[in-house]
């Protein structure tokens, strides 16, 4: 029932999937040695593609998997990349996307005991097969990406068309599971200034090392907390322009070649940099990073703190809103009154969603209710503490225009965005170059692809 509109769905989604998915899709044990299924102009469909996201499917539930949609799927998408990469108003972003890519292998790399195990795993026979690797499909996330939103940026759909998209599809449309709409409040423990100081008298003492003949590769080995970089002797290389946090930027960006900074603060920690070499906009740099990572009494201190906010909300002195703008560090709820976002970019989630340690803190809980103060991580891995309100409880049901307006208004602008899409690559099939392998012959495709294909 629902897994044909699932289908239906999948091509308007299918941006979002393939940058969850497909880094691990391209480097999981046994799946390098492969074979093509299809060629778009100069793109190519691997066989493990199709396969992967057949598997990704499968365990979201969907049944009645036919090869060929997934086929397809791929095909739309390596077309959209094809045309992006003509498209003179998509950025270039090479630069920043091997840059990206560095990044990406050094994060995998700290989680081996050394490089020769992480490419046997891997099946690469080297770092830089691997590298490029990893490059390829980040470059093809973001032309897909940056092409499906240039088609369509002017998606829109009207209240009569949502309602008509519910009246045509409700049959199919999924039972919405438990729900909770969930508000925090999340702050940063604060460093005292002794701690402050033992970092930056740390720093200084690395920097002193280094003029003393320490090569600096040696000590960001040794000493730096960056896990993208430390293992690299704390090289980034081509880093453009805007693309680092401001305070890293404006202290690498005053340094002569081969100059270094004294310590300087950023989000992420304390840092000296030495600029290795600065071309334009783009530039190459060293650093070191002591993370500032609180103790036991500063997240104690930082509990203490918020613990005092919660009593002046549940005490009326003022609104959780007012008090997410006005103390919250979490950028991405603070100016919206503190609502946690759920996937779907509403402000529901499913209960059997919430992390364990929210869950655990919620136990017994009802609407409108604050937890006290409670330490956690953010998506960074950095310690925190939160408050945490419950906004709402929706129990599960059948989905309706009434109790879920929004989602359904969503359902319908991607299915909207789907048909734009699809015109779009029916319009360039006629003239582009399309080999299918025959293994595929017998695929109904919805879009021409067969009207030149060389069959393999």
């Amino acid at each position: 029932m629902i897994n044909k509109l699932k289908i239906t769905f999948l091509f308007g989604i299918f941006i979002i999937l393939f940058g969850v998915n497909s880094l691990n899709a391209q480097l999981k044990q046994g799946d390098l040695v492969d074979g093509i299924a299809a060629v778009i102009g100069d793109e190519i469909v691997l066989e493990s593609d199709v396969n992967e996201q057949m598997n990704y499917a499968k365990q979201q539930g969907t049944t009645n998997i036919d090869k060929c949609e997934f086929l397809e799927n791929l095909l739309n998408n390596k077309l959209l990349v094809y045309e992006a990469r003509k498209d003179t108003l998509i950025e270039n972003r090479s630069a920043a996307i091997k840059e990206q890519a560095n990044a990406k292998y050094q994060q995998l790399l700290s989680q081996f005991p050394d490089e020769k195990t992480m490419l046997a795993a891997y099946k690469f026979r080297n770092g830089y097969e691997m590298k490029n690797a990893i490059e390829k499909i980040d470059t093809d996330q973001y032309y897909a990406q940056a092409k499906y939103q240039r088609i369509t940026e002017k998606a829109d759909v009207t209240p009569n068309e949502v309602t008509d998209f519910y009246n045509m599809y409700k049959t199919q449309l999924p039972e919405i599971k438990d729900e909770v709409s969930l508000s925090q409040i999340m702050m940063y423990p604060k460093l005292t200034e002794a701690h402050k100081e033992d970092l930056i008298n740390r720093l200084k003492k690395i920097k002193k090392d280094i003029e003393g003949g320490e090569s600096f590769e040696s000590q960001a080995r040794i000493y730096s907390e960056d896990p993208g970089s430390a293992s690299n002797g704390g090289l980034m290389k081509n880093i453009s322009k805007g693309q680092m946090v401001k305070p890293f930027e404006a202290a690498a960006l005053n340094l002569q070649e081969g100059e270094i900074s004294d310590p300087i603060e950023s989000e992420f920690g304390y840092h000296i940099i030495q600029l290795v070499r600065k071309a334009g906009k783009i530039y190459d740099a060293r650093h070191i990073l002591l993370m500032a990572t609180p103790t036991d009494e500063e997240i104690k201190t930082a509990k203490v703190k918020l613990d005092s906010i919660r009593g002046l909300i549940s005490s009326g002195k003022i609104t959780f809103k007012d008090a997410a703008f006005r103390f919250s560090d979490d950028k991405r709820t603070k100016f919206n009154a503190g609502v946690i976002p759920g996937s779907d970019g509403s402000s529901k989630i499913e209960r059997e969603s919430v992390p364990g340690t929210i869950s655990y803190e919620l136990a017994g809980l009802n609407k409108g209710d604050i937890t006290n103060a409670f330490d956690d991580k953010d998506e960074r891995d950095r310690k925190v503490v939160k408050i945490i309100k419950i906004e709402d409880v929706i129990p599960s049901h059948q989905i309706t225009l009434e109790t879920d307006y929004d989602r359904i208004k969503q359902m319908a602008l991607n299915k909207r965005r789907s048909e734009m899409v699809e015109k779009f690559v029916n319009s360039k099939l006629p003239t582009t170059f399309i080999s299918i392998d025959g293994r595929y012959n017998e695929c109904a495709f919805k879009g021409n692809w067969k009207k030149d294909a060389i069959k393999k």
